[in-house]
């Protein structure tokens, strides 16, 4: 039998999608490992997808996308974004992830090296094994309040390095990088003539320290592509919608790629997210609102039984550490806690190693039901009292 390509084996799986799996085999589970809204899609919408089938306009459309939508997209940068591009620098991806994955292969080949966030989003570090590129991990400490230490990055950039990905607001911890920080990153990536990748996927979801997006600021032009998503602002997340952002120049590679790869993203779909952006924006509002509630309710339920979190500034997950039950093996933890408890949560290991000990709960979820998931989370105060015959995924484990 023909062999694969070796470095696809160095793919690492999905720890998130190893508990989803577990919990659709289960019945009456607690769902907060998936990142993914349960609010619904806006009537208008879906009337604009419904639209677009009605009157069959279901053919191929350009490869960056329909040109109402890159336009009204464009629009959207200057007006909320401070960027200023033209529309050849916008196109329309299936989702944040491809629009992550093109950005990745515009800028590295086998044998680069990629500065990624740890804990960070799990396709970071897949995309780059799939490329056979190398991820190097710069680590967000607690005792830095999450946030990157430069001396570090410093110290991790070698004459293959290429790429430097940074996602604020932060997907699992929450964390909002300061102007200031993003700033010194961009001084970091012009000092070692980096590309800067910047997820800029729950821009619509700050509180406290306001979004900036990174391409904003003075000296990014050029280095810096962005990446964007309907799915979490507009709770779009199964209509695959997103976008890129691209300095100038590469709308002739980028036809290409798109061409080889998905063509075009479905055409109603397009219209869909057409919709969204020039639709009211009162739903994404009300999210955000929404995840700041969550946040407290699970804040209060979480202080009571003396679990330490992560106090986020945005997007819509916690961050909650239960090392004190899951005995430096967090990612078996988490499969116990789904069997015994049916209660899924996304093991903090699945983003890195700096993630072990962590969970990540989803709060774009029911009240009830996060409430109710964080009810039977083992108590730390309990844990010191317990003998370790009370049973149960992380009863007396240390």
């Amino acid at each position: 039998m023909p062999r694969l390509a070796p470095h696809i084996l160095d793919v690492p799986a999905s720890g998130i999608r190893r508990i989803y799996e577990i919990a659709a085999t289960l019945d009456d589970v607690v769902q907060l490992a998936v990142g993914e809204p349960d609010w619904p899609v806006a009537p208008h919408i879906i009337e604009a997808a419904r639209d677009a089938w009605a009157r069959d306009d279901t053919r191929y459309t350009a490869n960056g996308g329909i040109a109402p939508l890159r336009a009204a997209i464009a629009a959207k940068l200057a007006r909320e974004n401070g960027v200023e591009v033209d529309v050849e620098q916008v196109w329309v991806t299936a989702g944040g992830t491809q629009a992550l994955n093109l950005a990745m292969h515009l800028t590295l080949a086998p044998g680069d090296e990629v500065l990624l966030p740890d804990p960070g989003y799990t396709t970071f570090t897949m995309n780059a094994r799939m490329l056979g590129a190398e991820p190097v991990p710069y680590r967000l400490d607690p005792a830095r309040g999450f946030m990157p230490d430069l001396d570090e990055l410093e110290s991790l950039v070698t004459p293959r390095t290429r790429l430097l990905i940074v996602n604020s607001p932060s997907n699992p911890l929450g964390v909002v990088f300061p102007r200031a920080t993003l700033e010194s990153l961009l001084d970091f990536a012009r000092r070692h003539d980096l590309w800067i990748l910047a997820d800029e996927v729950y821009e619509h979801f700050a509180w406290g320290e306001p979004h900036t997006e990174l391409a904003s600021l003075s000296g990014a032009e050029g280095r810096v592509f962005s990446v964007h998503s309907f799915s979490k602002s507009y709770a779009m997340t199964g209509v695959r919608v997103g976008y890129l952002v691209t300095p100038p120049g590469f709308d002739a590679t980028l036809r290409t790629m798109q061409e080889a790869t998905i063509s075009c993203v479905a055409t109603p779909d397009q219209y869909a997210a057409l919709a969204a952006l020039e639709g009211p924006q009162d739903t994404v509002a009300r999210a955000r609102a929404r995840y700041r509630a969550a946040f407290e309710l699970a804040a209060a339920a979480l202080d009571a039984k003396g679990v330490d979190y992560l106090v986020p500034g945005g997007a819509m997950y916690l961050w909650v550490d239960v090392a004190h039950v899951s005995a430096g093996d967090v990612a078996a933890w988490a499969a116990r806690f789904v069997r015994e408890q049916r209660v899924a949560v996304a093991p903090g290991s699945a983003f890195g190693a700096s993630g072990e000990g962590w969970i990540r709960l989803c709060l774009a979820v029911d009240p009830d039901a996060l409430a109710a998931g964080i009810e039977r989370i083992p108590a730390r105060l309990a844990i010191a009292a317990e003998d370790g015959d009370a049973g149960g995924a992380g009863a007396g484990e240390r």
